[in-house]
């Protein structure tokens, strides 16, 4: 107990740095590529007026430059505008419309997840229903995504993109994101091996014999494990949902990051990877958040321990 701050410190230092290391990492990536980022964007022999683009872009002082020039830019909310993707139009317009849209997604996916885990830590759901769930589980979200993706158009044409056509692609793409690639059967599993697992320390047994239940005992001791699994699963969802938003159409941060990836706009990477570094970082805190709040509950919690006057 005496560094028992320690591990959420170290989260806490890794969610404040995240934000810092994506864009440096990709600003690297940038100048690593083959000729200079103006040049790849906007070839001379292609594209008129390459140096004038690489001064508005303030790409011809160096990755170093850019890099800080930006990252001053996006702490004020400005983000610079899209290259390529939609070109003129600031990227934080772009961000506000596709967030929402893959928050919302994100928060559906996570009702099969959840509600699986509950049900694991509670124990109903037996190991008989494991193997099912991971035949299921093994199933690609690309596959699955592209099934979805047929179902949708087939039933509300190619060009269903709102209304009740648009709810019913976010839907589909959670229901993916929620079965696809071991997400449903790893968080059963996952949920289920922390509560074996304490179940064998003494105090569990003590504590069954003074008739109290199970899980309010143990879930204090497990909490930290549990918001570690919550946060593995939800960075799970999110890498996938780069893949269904591509496949099922969806105006979400994935689907940003995957066009901006396609059409060499570096700008939209930047901030779509940095949004997905911001929402990984809000994860740090939490369970960092929660390690601490269990820390402090063991520290001044009373000692409920049988006295050896109690036993019988």
């Amino acid at each position: 107990m005496r560094r028992w701050w320690l591990r959420p410190m170290v989260r806490l230092l890794a969610a404040v740095s995240l934000p810092i290391l994506v864009p440096a990492i990709i600003t690297a990536l940038i100048w690593a590529l083959p000729g200079d980022p103006a040049s790849i964007i906007c070839p001379p022999e292609t594209c008129g007026g390459t140096a004038v683009l690489a001064a508005r872009w303030n790409l011809d002082a160096g990755p170093v430059a850019f890099f800080w020039g930006w990252i001053q830019g996006a702490v004020h909310g400005d983000f610079g505008n899209s290259w390529r993707l939609e070109q003129g139009v600031p990227v934080a317009e772009l961000l506000r419309t596709a967030v929402p849209h893959s928050l919302l997604l994100i928060a559906l996916a996570l009702v099969p997840v959840a509600l699986g885990s509950v049900a694991a830590a509670q124990g109903w759901l037996t190991r008989a229903v494991d193997p099912i769930l991971q035949v299921v589980g093994l199933v690609p979200a690309l596959v699955l995504a592209l099934v979805a993706a047929a179902a949708v158009e087939l039933t509300y044409g190619a060009a269903s993109f709102s209304g009740h056509a648009a709810m019913m692609r976010l839907l589909a793409g959670a229901l993916v994101l929620g079965l696809a690639d071991g997400a449903l059967s790893g968080a059963i599993t996952g949920t289920r091996a922390v509560f074996l697992t304490e179940d064998k320390q003494r105090y569990v047994g003590v504590a069954v014999l003074r008739g109290e239940r199970r899980l309010p005992n143990t879930f204090p001791n497990v909490a930290p494990a549990l918001a570690g699994q919550l946060r593995a699963r939800v960075l799970h969802l999110l890498s996938g949902a780069v893949v269904v938003e591509a496949v099922l159409r969806i105006d979400g941060i994935g689907d940003l990051l995957w066009s901006g990836t396609l059409l060499q706009d570096f700008g939209v990477v930047l901030a779509a990877a940095t949004g997905f570094a911001l929402l990984s970082s809000g994860l740090l805190v939490v369970q960092a958040v929660v390690e601490i709040a269990v820390a402090w509950y063991v520290r001044w919690a009373p000692d409920l321990s049988l006295a050896p006057a109690d036993l019988p």
